[in-house]
């Protein structure tokens, strides 16, 4: 391993930073060349609670700061951001591997909804109705819910960290934040910034560690009265499972096996663009990555040629380059995962088309890169067109109709992404009535959310609840019904009325 001058990163609780109790660190690594980029705390169960009671004390205060000041925070973030994006943008990418581009728009994210939730705090909108009796006044209005256990995953480390941040806070939540192991480098250049933009003491607070240590201790905390998680479905369980007992409100947003479908009469090179930027980007490690492609047979041989084509001129490499397509993804376990299921895919007889391996030439062997790969021949039951792989690894799927392909769809057990290419209006119709997923694509691939619509899914990608748009808001603010009566004497609701 090629070593540099490292950061030894540190919590932030209660507005200083301090290193964990347990004294224990742990390694972030450069996937790309596997450079020692730092050390972050090995926290404890006592750093949580430490976190936690700080974050319980300054919401008595944070949730009386009116909300229109509150989202006035949230602008001077998105001005920090915005300052700094490209410094940010080099930091994800020499921590988490994707290339510079898409850490360039995982940034603008942030900043944009850093704007969108700013603005929000002039629009926690409530309703007043009409009461029943007279001299009454109904009316209902939102507030917070109180102290949020953040959870978030290495893949987006600083977008989807926003997407639960921005709205808890200027809902008048406060924060505990678990950032994923992979990613402390953005943690720690986030926070900077809320300390920098003046939030008070213990109203955003980090604690490094694991899933096992400080992500149980949030969700089994009595006093962490929300918990928002991303990552795996089988993570997310547990922690449903647990919080629920505890009676805890719980948002998931898991994993996905999402579906580019491809008609007859699509325009086969606008195709081709989609699906190489959702398979590949990110090298295939988002939840919104497309891992099946469902192809019309009229159309499949010429889409493969010229999807064949377009790969061999991807370029793979460190993510920081300009030049390259396709950067490392996060680990070596990561690795092996993708490589076992190449293993999978060969014995269940589908047709390994091109890819299936590490990519060792040159410098590439220093880090943790997978060559694009593509499988035809896939049958619908085997285990690579239903289970999700997290890698660039794409797997077809031949169709007759526009019904099979919905049907083959919706079959897997989960529901995050989906898209069709089609010059029918029909069949576009049809495809957004009837594809089970939480965000339907037309004409482009199954990635690209915008932060003003709510991000999530159906069946095992999650819980019901939505990250991003105002249903963001919904996670992290309860609704409270009041009623004003002035009559001057007791009125009772559907008794005196009739």
């Amino acid at each position: 391993m090629v070593t540099t001058t490292k950061t030894s990163y540190l919590n932030y609780i209660n507005g200083e930073w301090k290193a964990s109790q347990s004294g224990d660190f742990a390694e972030n690594i450069n996937p790309a060349n596997s450079e020692l980029i730092g050390t972050i705390p090995s926290s404890t169960k006592a750093d949580v609670d430490e976190a936690v009671k700080a974050a319980k004390m300054a919401q008595k205060t944070w949730r009386l700061v009116p909300a229109p000041e509150r989202g006035e925070y949230l602008f001077r973030i998105g001005e920090l951001l915005r300052e700094r994006k490209e410094h940010l943008a080099q930091t994800l990418t020499k921590e988490m591997g994707k290339v510079i581009d898409e850490a360039r728009g995982e940034v603008q994210e942030a900043i944009d909804m850093a704007y969108y939730m700013g603005g929000e705090g002039r629009r926690l909108f409530g309703q007043t109705v009409p009461s029943e009796l007279p001299n009454k006044q109904a009316m209902s209005m939102r507030v917070p819910v109180g102290v949020a256990g953040l959870i978030t995953p290495w893949n987006f480390p600083i977008a989807i960290a926003s997407w639960k941040s921005f709205p808890a806070l200027v809902g008048g939540n406060t924060v505990v934040w678990k950032p994923a192991t992979d990613t402390p480098a953005l943690a720690y250049e986030f926070v900077k910034i809320f300390e920098e933009a003046g939030l008070p003491k213990g109203v955003i607070n980090l604690v490094y560690g694991s899933g096992s240590t400080v992500g149980n201790a949030i969700v089994e905390h009595p006093d962490i009265d929300i918990v928002s998680f991303t990552g795996s479905t089988e993570t997310g369980s547990d922690i449903s499972s647990r919080a629920g007992k505890l009676l805890k409100r719980v948002s998931l947003e898991m994993g996905g096996k999402n579906a580019i479908i491809v008609m007859e009469d699509a325009d086969l090179n606008l195709a081709v663009d989609g699906i190489l930027w959702s398979a590949f980007g990110t090298a295939g490690q988002r939840c919104t990555a497309t891992s099946r492609l469902i192809v019309h047979r009229d159309v499949k041989e010429k889409l493969e040629t010229l999807l064949l084509k377009r790969i061999d001129e991807l370029k793979i490499g460190d993510g920081a380059d300009e030049e390259v397509d396709i950067g490392p993804v996060i680990n070596k376990k990561a690795l092996e995962q993708i490589s076992h299921y190449i293993k999978i895919g060969k014995d269940e007889g589908a047709t390994l088309l091109c890819g299936g391996e590490a990519a060792t030439d040159g410098n590439l062997s220093n880090g943790f890169y997978f060559q694009p790969t593509v499988f035809s021949d896939v049958d619908r039951d085997m285990r690579i067109a239903k289970e999700e792989i997290f890698g660039p690894v794409l797997s077809i799927i031949s169709v007759s109709s526009l019904e099979e392909a919905i049907d083959i769809n919706n079959e897997v057990n989960y529901g995050l992404s989906s898209s069709i290419f089609t010059n029918d209006t029909n069949k576009t119709f049809k495809a957004m009535r009837d594809l089970d997923t939480g965000i339907v694509y037309i004409n482009a691939g199954t990635t690209g959310a915008e932060i003003h619509l709510p991000f999530g899914g159906t069946k095992h990608t999650g819980n019901g609840h939505r990250d991003s748009g105002v249903a963001a808001l919904d996670v992290f603010t309860e609704w409270r019904s009041v009623y004003v009566d002035y009559s001057g004497h007791l009125q009772r609701a559907q008794i005196d009325n009739n």
